[in-house]
């Protein structure tokens, strides 16, 4: 079953996550210990190669209370700890690993080395990538791109020794919590936004079997002037919400108008989607409709197709599609209005696109400028901004928005408000118990960006 979720996520793609390239071998310890903690780590190797890394962590736990000197049951905690966007966590226990053994596997120093990038400290980082290459095969560290890594980690360096003011903050209110909160979109003058959570409260209260966590809602908020901070949140919106995922990823000025991304592949609906597919939102009479397939076969197809933009006199429409994952992953796709219907989706060029994966396009009203979020161009590390501008229909090569905007970790959902003098966009936060995806405003009047947006 092909399927994808965007903040996130796409959004929440991780790194390389195919359990054959993260296997460490034994450590040695006590005999006893080692046969007990061994038959645990090997009973939770299986939810982890399943994707339930919550279950699994728990398991490698047990593992290292089992045998506290066994390096290889703190690798396994760090690395669920990594999958689960909690890089701080990984960091502690990876590091801790790394001390019980000065025999261990050259893995343990690509993780190592992963997890004090993710943490933003890039010396360290380019030190255990380094030492990792040093006793990985050629291949094997093809296949951990651990070139690529290095990469990303000197570009990083050379951004921040710019000393470009950091031009993003958290959104004032209660709209971030503990769980993951992306895909803002501003509204009414920057009055209204509206973004996707997986909340305790989403429509339904279920869990996503694949990843553990709630399934997706559309949420919206409202500016309190007085108070100068987002409230009044709600999910209930009509017709908008159900069961499955559901995320806005275009709304018009006058809020009268959305595309959706709309997954219920993983529900219990007599009529689903194939994957995840775009639709058409109408508000009447003050309430949203119920949510449309546009009716297009190069538009929604079997595979995932999502993210959807659009310029303001609606003739073109850029999205996310893995039709062509077998050779290049998520990739942005073009389609043009044709009359009063829509014509064929075609992928951008090579130069935007690559053998990796773009994800959560923004289309500027006008449709001269298109900003998306990619980890196949030069970056700092995870998903990065880029943005590329349309000279008469021919796409710039795409300039990475730098370190006024960018981290080393996902970098999503970017959105720009020319006449506001701000962005809206999602990342993820570093806390020492929890980390996740929260909504950030953008103020473009203080960021330093590498292109001139008018």
């Amino acid at each position: 079953m092909k399927f994808f979720i965007l903040c996130i996520s796409f959004l929440f793609v991780g790194q390389i996550s195919a359990f054959s390239l993260e296997t460490p071998p034994d450590s040695t310890s006590n005999f006893a210990q080692k046969t007990a903690a061994t038959l645990v780590i090997e009973e939770a190797k299986h939810y982890y190669s399943d994707g339930h890394y919550k279950e699994a962590l728990g398991m490698f736990k047990q593992a290292e209370v089992k045998d506290p000197e066994s390096w290889k049951a703190s690798y396994w905690v760090a690395l669920c700890y990594y999958k689960l966007n909690n890089y701080t966590m990984a960091l502690k226990h990876i590091e801790s690993a790394r001390k019980k053994d000065k025999e261990v596997d050259a893995d343990l120093h690509e993780l190592l080395g992963r997890c004090y990038h993710q943490n933003g400290v890039l010396d360290s980082a380019l030190a255990n990538y380094g030492r990792a290459l040093n006793e990985l095969s050629k291949q094997r560290a093809e296949d951990l791109h651990v070139w690529d890594k290095m990469e990303e980690c000197k570009f990083a360096k050379a951004e921040l020794a710019k000393n470009k003011p950091f031009a993003r903050k958290l959104i004032p209110g209660d709209v971030n919590t503990e769980f993951n909160e992306y895909a803002p979109v501003l509204t009414q003058n920057g009055t209204t936004l509206y973004f996707a959570a997986r909340k305790s409260n989403t429509t339904g209260g279920m869990k996503n079997p694949d990843d553990e966590q709630f399934f997706e809602d559309v949420y919206r908020a409202k500016w309190n002037e007085q108070f100068k901070m987002w409230d009044s949140i709600t999910n209930k919106l009509d017709k908008i919400n159900g069961p499955g995922f559901e995320t806005f990823t275009y709304v018009n000025e006058a809020a009268d108008y959305a595309l959706l991304t709309l997954n219920t592949t993983q529900t219990d609906l007599e009529v689903q989607t194939e994957s995840s597919d775009i639709c058409e939102v109408y508000l009447k009479a003050g309430k949203w409709a119920k949510p449309k397939l546009i009716s297009n076969e190069s538009i929604n197809t079997s595979y995932y197709d999502g993210a959807a933009t659009m310029t303001a006199d609606g003739s073109m429409m850029v999205f996310v599609s893995d039709r062509n994952g077998e050779t290049s992953s998520m990739d942005l796709f073009i389609v043009r209005k044709d009359g009063k219907k829509w014509g064929e989706a075609l992928p951008m060029p090579a130069h935007v696109n690559t053998l990796r994966r773009e994800t959560t396009p923004f289309l500027t009203p006008d449709g001269k400028f298109l900003f998306f979020s990619s980890d196949g161009h030069k970056g700092m590390g995870g998903y990065d901004v880029y943005v590329t501008q349309n000279n008469g229909g021919s796409w710039s090569k795409p300039v990475n928005l730098g370190a006024s905007i960018n981290t080393v970790n996902d970098d999503t959902h970017f959105q720009y408000y020319k006449a506001l003098k701000r962005a809206m966009m999602a990342g993820i936060t570093l806390d020492e118990m929890q980390c996740n995806y929260n909504i950030y405003d953008v103020n473009l009047s203080e960021a330093v960006l590498p292109i001139t947006l008018d």
